[in-house]
């Protein structure tokens, strides 16, 4: 079977990688990934976003099946042009894909199907109305732009905004500038909690979930300063969290099941890949919101585990019989090692050295994220770098190899030491146990 990937970053070297086992990969990329290259039968350089060079490179390579990554490009309609061509797609068609690419979208669909876990919000085009929304609303702030941002436009007021006013300020530009490409923004309560990732395939009617994992989104250790695209996360050996049980967890899935349910009535079936971003509450689960795609970091949480063929799942996801897949009972942390600067000014165009021989040895893998490989050399760009995971029978054993393998790469590069550790983990858990204390 030919299958071809679309993407750059480490979320599709780790797709690559599961896909290679019982496949041939195919990958269309921005930049030459050195991972994933090395795991290509054939691979071509060019932008993701160039829809028609993307399906007439998949037509005279002859593939099966597409795998998305990314999503810019479902934001394009790349699933559509793919399906014109008569090429079957693990990933949402543009009008599904607005379950993540148009959060306005998102929020009235829970709205209008009486889907559990929503959130009290607002949508809007004029500055002057969301300034009175801000000024009589009740409770803590969030400001979203409505569209795409890389997972950095989202601003909470007391924390990224000082106040209402800095709220109002942000609204603007965003409005003006329509940011995200939408003149518009959607104000919704701050949720206080833990956050945690559920992502499953979905053939159109059944969600297949995964492993839940913790996502670092904060740039620097004890969770401080700005948002990322995240710098780490974790997984442990049940599926569950430290301070997820078994009826949260359900009651998520629930909540993605009725989400399927709803875009179908809507736009018609979703296949793919859904990720459920949540806030664990003292009320339970809620919907912070979804990406129509694997995660990145969740997706090296849950991918080097799973037990069942990928490829195999992937077909299933298009025709439609999604069934169980099986993981193994490991824990797992992920460290993203990041260019120095990162998020706001990370250094571009430096070369960094990874012994991946040694990392494996020391039982770690790396996938390669936003660098570029010439000449034999591996470069950085100004997002992050690479991610470096371990599995094993604790979470504590899973960041102690990870941690260690971080020596086995030089660079002008920093990463989060405190991701997957007990102290971190310890302070979660206690976050939780006062919330429902109070």
């Amino acid at each position: 079977m030919k299958i071809l990937v679309v993407g750059t970053g480490a979320r599709e070297h780790v797709i690559c990688q599961a896909v290679h086992q019982d496949a041939e990969l195919y990958s269309y990329m921005s930049k030459q990934n050195p991972g994933i290259a090395k795991l290509s039968k054939e691979f071509h350089i060019g932008s993701e976003m160039e829809l028609e060079a993307v399906k007439k490179q998949a037509i005279s390579w002859g593939v099966d099946l597409a795998i998305i990554g990314p999503e810019s490009p479902l934001e394009e309609g790349i699933v559509d042009s793919l399906q014109e061509a008569g090429i079957a797609c693990v990933g949402p068609t543009q009008a599904a894909a607005r379950i993540e690419t148009d959060k306005a979208f998102m929020r009235k669909l829970f709205v209008d199907h009486h889907i559990g876990g929503s959130v009290a919000y607002g949508v809007f085009g004029d500055v002057e109305e969301a300034g009175n929304f801000i000024d009589e609303f009740d409770r803590e702030l969030v400001v979203k732009p409505v569209g795409l941002t890389g997972g950095k436009g989202v601003k909470i007021v007391g924390e990224h905004l000082k106040d209402g006013k800095d709220a109002k300020k942000y609204v603007k530009e965003i409005i003006n500038n329509k940011i995200s490409g939408h003149a518009s923004v959607v104000l919704e309560e701050r949720l206080v909690g833990e956050e945690y990732t559920i992502q499953a395939l979905v053939d159109g009617s059944h969600v297949m979930p995964m492993p839940a994992a913790q996502d670092h989104p904060h740039a620097y250790e004890g969770d401080q300063g700005p948002i990322t695209g995240g710098m780490g996360s974790y997984s442990d050996t049940n599926g569950l969290l430290p301070f997820l049980d078994e009826k949260a967890y359900q009651d998520s899935v629930k909540i993605m099941e009725d989400t399927i349910k709803a875009v179908k009535k809507e736009v018609g079936p979703y296949q793919g890949v859904l990720y459920g971003q949540f806030m664990l509450c003292s009320d339970g689960p809620r919907l912070v919101e979804y990406n129509a795609r694997f995660g990145d970091p969740e997706a090296m949480n849950v991918l080097p585990i799973l037990k069942t063929s990928f490829v195999e799942l992937c077909q299933r996801v298009v025709d439609g019989n999604l069934t169980k897949a099986s993981f193994e009972p490991k824990a797992t942390v992920c460290k993203y090692l990041v260019p120095t600067g990162y998020p706001e000014s990370g250094k571009a165009n430096s070369i960094i050295k990874v012994d991946e021989e040694k990392i494996n040895k020391a039982g770690a893998m790396v996938y390669y994220a936003a660098v570029n490989q010439k000449n034999d050399q591996i470069f950085t760009s100004s997002s992050r770098a690479l991610g470096l995971v371990a599995a094993g029978e604790t979470i504590a054993e899973a960041e102690e190899i990870c941690e260690k393998a971080t020596a086995y790469v030089d660079g002008d590069l920093y990463h989060r030491r405190d991701v997957g550790t007990a102290e971190l983990i310890q302070k979660r858990i206690k976050h939780m146990e006062d919330l429902l204390a109070s």
